[in-house]
């Protein structure tokens, strides 16, 4: 047989074994949806009944929301004669037979990602998948087969491939250290739409941090580029595939930096089978009231700083008095007595525990409750539960709590530390100077807390008040990408909702642009309540072409954090610097050349400018959406919604406009140039500041 011969047969085994794959899934989704009405009359204990029918639900909702496409991406063939089909998840035509396809994040997998010339891990040869563009998972959509051999029959070290283009098969062989072309194609595909998953191009480095243990935590300092974002969501969704059982009850959060970004990354975890991972914003999860008030940056900066929470957590406590008299609670025809001493002293012992403020308040008040029952026994005998609960809510004992631990609420504390002098004064001594507190005052203070416009600030104070008082539910994992961007408080309000689990922490200290961006990750992990989480740093990218890298690598040195430079391994990918007299115009003429090539554009310019290019495009007959639109093949950003966006083709309006717009403008430079990954087009009228 020949080798077009051979590469034919392969193609049509393949497709065909694709067809049985579709045919199994479609049965799958039929019988999970069937497992749910069956499920509810299965006979067992609440508890049981109810972890059934979570599972049965998840599973249905998870197969039901998997998008079309290709359900294999790979292929291993070990030296022992058994093999695999590698995809996005487990299919079976039944739960008891061998998988017709093997999910990328069960243990037999990770030889394809792992597996080398020099350490074959058992594989005899590795054969990837070429798919055409888009594909919705139509067998005939199947194009290409790259195999690599890494020992067995084959010579060690060899990489087979064949496409059909047109009807016409093409095949050789390359040594295996060139690049693989099926990885590569699928890299530099054009980025159009929201992100993808990486399941088909993980690389070695990336699957090592994908497959972290759940216990431990991990922040990732990721250059542009290297593939953070996608390690943490794949993370996100191998944690949930290995440690179901741990992670069902608590849950696992995603937090990203904006509602765009969020939107840009939604299908990445349905696509890979797991749609109840809940994906919010640090903004969202603590929100007890709406938005309608905004702070000066200077005063947020204050309120965000970590000395907040000693000012928050003293304002609270001073609230917890010393008792003013002795106690005395009738029961019936008696009356019991507890002297003042031994009351100051309950509440000495709890406040001396720093519980959170509601679990404190009850412990007073069944600390005097037993000291209470200890009287009535000694006179009388044993109490039951019955009389316990009638003296604990006796009117005399609910006062006594209520003069020394009263009730208190988040919304209380901060608007009368945010409105009167002295309680500021008292709570914030040694610890804001006397301007700082004036900064914090509310200039306009409302007739009640109930009446009170918040800032998106006074949510991140409300939140830590509301963590003294009781302490949130908290995740068995969560993943923070852009984590260099929160702020000490924000830091907090996470660490508070992972005291029992680990955190992904993702980020990179060069496109930190917030007023409070972390300089180094030591002190923001600790604010994470996580100094001990394993620092790993991302430096090999894989979407930023190597011109774009070298340009902003240049950038690095006035960043003033501690970061390597990056590099990549795209050779291809364009450049050019186009310096105009009307930079408006020359961003106009770059978008028409840009339309005449393949994949999306962005047109990136500093804030206050974005609404006069939308307007330069418009007249000039070319649509363009902002950033809400993530099919839109032109894009208008301002350059604040950038982060963690991707396109095809960008053109950066103006870099020194975009320095100039903020105290980190150069920050978010970097960011504006790292968001290309294939052409680069930077259009100045006034001196670059690089």
């Amino acid at each position: 047989m020949t080798s077009l011969d051979h590469a034919l047969a392969s193609l049509a085994q393949e497709r065909a074994h694709h067809d049985a794959c579709r045919a199994a899934l479609a049965a799958m989704r039929e019988g999970a949806a069937e497992q749910v009405v069956t499920g509810e009359d299965v006979s067992a204990s609440g508890a049981d009944a109810e972890v059934l029918g979570y599972r049965f639900r998840s599973h249905a909702k998870a197969l039901g929301e998997l998008p079309d496409g290709p359900l294999f991406f790979g292929r291993l063939h070990f030296t022992d004669g058994t093999g695999h089909h590698i995809g996005r998840l487990r299919v079976s035509e039944h739960p008891a037979a061998p998988p017709l396809v093997v999910d990328w994040r069960a243990p037999v997998s990770r030889a394809f990602y792992q597996a080398r010339a020099h350490d074959p891990q058992g594989v005899a040869v590795r054969r990837r998948f070429g798919w055409a563009p888009g594909s919705r998972g139509e067998s005939a959509d199947l194009t290409g087969i790259e195999d690599e051999h890494l020992g067995g029959a084959a010579e060690s070290g060899t990489v087979e491939s064949g496409t059909v283009e047109s009807g016409a098969v093409e095949s050789g062989a390359v040594e295996s250290t060139a690049p693989s072309a099926v990885l590569t194609q699928e890299i530099e595909r054009p980025r159009v739409g929201p992100m993808r998953d990486i399941a088909a191009t993980i690389q070695p480095e990336q699957d090592d941090l994908v497959r972290t243990e759940l216990a431990q935590s991990l922040c990732v300092q990721g250059a542009p580029g290297t593939g953070k974002t996608a390690v943490g969501l794949h993370r996100a969704a191998y944690l949930l595939y290995a440690y179901p059982q741990r992670l069902q009850r608590g849950g696992l959060l995603v937090i990203g930096p904006g509602r765009t970004f969020l939107s840009y990354i939604a299908q990445v975890l349905p696509a890979l089978g797991e749609a109840d991972i809940r994906q919010s914003t640090a903004l969202d999860e603590i929100a007890r009231h709406p938005v309608r008030a905004e702070d000066r940056e200077a005063v947020a900066a204050l309120k965000h700083d970590a000395r907040m929470a000693r000012v928050l957590h003293r304002a609270l406590y001073a609230r917890v008095a010393p008792p003013a008299n002795s106690l005395a609670v009738p029961d019936g025809s008696y009356r019991w007595r507890i002297g003042l001493g031994e009351l100051a002293r309950v509440v000495d012992e709890v406040r001396g525990e720093s519980p959170p403020y509601a679990i404190g308040r009850e412990r007073v008040r069944t600390r005097v409750v037993r000291l209470l029952r200890e009287q009535a026994e000694r006179r009388a005998g044993p109490r039951g539960d019955a009389w316990l609960r009638r003296i604990g809510r006796a009117r005399p004992v609910t006062a006594f709590v209520d003069e020394v631990w009263p009730k208190a609420s988040p919304e209380e504390v901060v608007a009368a530390l945010l409105t009167d002098p002295d309680a500021l004064a008292t709570a914030a001594d040694g610890i804001f100077d006397v301007e700082e507190q004036k900064q914090l005052l509310w200039s306009r203070p409302p007739r009640s807390h109930r009446s009170a416009r918040w800032s998106a600030a006074d949510l991140v104070l409300l939140d830590e008040v509301a963590g003294l008082i009781e302490r949130p539910d908290g995740y068995g994992h969560i993943v923070v990408d852009e984590a260099q961007d929160l702020s000490p408080m924000e830091c907090r309000a996470i660490a508070r909702r992972c005291d029992f689990g680990a955190l992904t922490v993702l980020g990179d200290l060069a496109q930190g642009t917030t007023p409070w961006a972390a300089r180094d990750w030591p002190e923001l992990l600790a604010h994470l309540g996580k100094p001990e989480a394993t620092i790993v740093p991302l430096t090999t990218g894989y979407r930023v072409p190597a011109a774009v890298v070298a340009l902003t690598n240049r950038l690095l040195g006035a960043l003033d954090v501690n970061v390597p430079p990056a590099r990549s391994l795209r050779p291809d990918g364009e450049l050019r610097l186009r310096q105009v007299r009307d930079a408006v115009a020359g961003a106009v003429d770059a978008v028409r050349t840009a339309l005449t090539r393949d994949g999306s554009i962005a047109v990136i310019a500093a804030d206050p400018h974005a609404a006069r290019l939308h307007a330069a495009l418009a007249a000039a007959g070319i649509a363009a959406s902002g950033p809400d639109d993530l099919t839109a093949r032109v894009t208008v950003l301002p350059a604040s919604t950038a982060k963690g966006l991707e396109y095809d083709h960008v053109v950066a309006l103006e870099p020194a406009a975009i320095a100039e717009a903020e105290p980190r403008g150069l920050h978010r430079l970097y960011v504006v140039l790292t968001r290309a990954v294939s052409r680069l087009d930077v259009v100045h009228s006034r001196p670059l500041p690089f």
